[in-house]
């Protein structure tokens, strides 16, 4: 007979509490879950009110400032007088009269080569001269007396002239054998030894005048209604101040445009010009490059800022200028150490030129306002910062920085 046992369609029991175990697990991970992203927003709701913690930054004052008309180039010091020393006629030194680097003055002998030879010839000139004024006295009596003719008289007359153009003539091979300074000024290193043979033209030293030198500069060609001969110009020598340099630096020196070329150089489009500047120090050599600035007479008032408060971009220029914050306004009114908090707001501009630490600002900018010149680049506009200038670097018109 079959089995007439009932059969039974539910499950287990202890899979009913497998899975009510399973839900309450899954409700305590989604009230967890919930509890924390309650929280985050309620952080994310707190943050926005306080806003965006402050970025600390350093400040300056934008500043009107008097500038003087100026045309700035870069130039070459070039000698007012200068030559290279040379031997006329050849010989061998006999005598050196200088050192290296030493003052002369003009007319002062510099080397002595060997004339030997040449004061020979001259004793013997001396020799036929005094025989030619014998003859010329004996026959001029002997003419008076007309015990000769007249054409014997001239014959020693002219016996006499030559005699007295040979010792003019060798005495003046002597004194080639003497090289002598052509003008006062500062000699260069001596290129010749005692005893040494110098063909002609034998470089000796070289000589550079120190009262004045020349700075040779140039500049564009739409710069030359604004320049003329006898305008000042500034000479400063870019020298470095470390106590080890070889000497102080240099001062800025004064002088006047002497001269400019008539000619545009085709290739530059430049025009060249030269300026004599005094030089009793010594502080200019040939050779050097110095800045060249050309004071023109107009002077203009000028708002300036500190170039590191620009900012510099593809869609413009600008600069952050730091305001209070409006009342009302979210975040907090002071930092943590009890600074106040400020906005910087970002303001476009037009430069001007550059001199210096400065850049002048012809749109954009007024007198008096606060800039932002350290910790620009992390800002944007509407930025809450915090100022601290206890330590930024001053701004100058004529920066030296130092070498390290």
């Amino acid at each position: 007979m079959p089995d007439a046992r009932p059969v039974s369609i539910l499950p287990p029991v202890r899979y009913l509490y497998a899975v009510i175990g399973l839900l309450v697990v899954i409700g305590i991970l989604v009230g967890i879950k919930f509890k924390q992203i309650s929280g985050l927003m309620a952080m994310g709701k707190e943050a926005q009110k306080n806003g965006a913690p402050p970025e600390s930054v350093s400040t300056d004052i934008a500043q009107n400032q008097d500038w003087e008309g100026t045309l700035v180039a870069v130039g070459s010091v070039a000698s007012v007088k200068g030559v290279q020393v040379s031997n006329d006629a050849p010989g061998v030194v006999t005598r050196i009269n200088f050192e290296s680097g030493q003052m002369v003055k003009e007319g002062q002998p510099l080397v002595e080569l060997d004339t030997n030879v040449e004061r020979t010839q001259l004793a013997s000139a001396k020799a036929r001269l005094d025989l030619a004024e014998i003859n010329v006295k004996r026959s001029r009596a002997l003419v008076a007396s007309k015990a000769i003719a007249q054409a014997q008289l001239d014959n020693d007359e002219a016996q006499l002239k030559a005699a007295t153009t040979d010792i003019d003539q060798i005495n003046a091979q002597i004194a080639r054998k003497t090289v002598r300074a052509p003008f006062a000024g500062k000699l260069g290193i001596r290129n010749v030894n005692l005893g040494q043979y110098l063909n002609p033209g034998t470089p000796i030293t070289v000589l550079e005048g120190v009262e004045a030198v020349y700075v040779d500069f140039s500049l564009p060609q739409q710069r030359l209604t604004n320049v003329k001969v006898g305008m000042p110009v500034r000479i400063e020598l870019e020298a470095k101040d470390e106590p080890d340099d070889a000497g102080p630096a240099v001062a800025p020196m004064q002088g006047n445009i002497t001269a400019i070329d008539p000619t545009v150089d085709a290739a530059t489009r430049m025009m060249k010009l030269r300026a004599q500047i005094p030089n009793g120090g010594e502080g200019l050599r040939p050779g050097m490059f110095v800045n060249v600035t050309i004071l023109l007479p107009d002077h203009g008032m000028e708002v300036t800022v500190p170039q590191t408060a620009v900012i510099h971009a593809p869609y413009g220029d600008s600069v952050f200028i730091v305001e209070d914050k409006k009342p009302g306004s979210p975040g907090a009114e002071t930092s943590p150490t009890g600074a106040p908090i400020k906005i910087a707001r970002q303001q476009f501009i037009r430069p001007g030129e550059a001199r210096g630490d400065f850049i002048a600002v012809m749109e954009g900018v007024q007198a008096g306002q606060e800039v932002v010149t350290a910790g620009a680049f992390k800002l944007k506009n509407g930025s809450p910062i915090v100022i601290d200038n206890h330590i930024k670097a001053a701004a100058s018109l004529t920066p030296h920085p130092e070498n390290h």
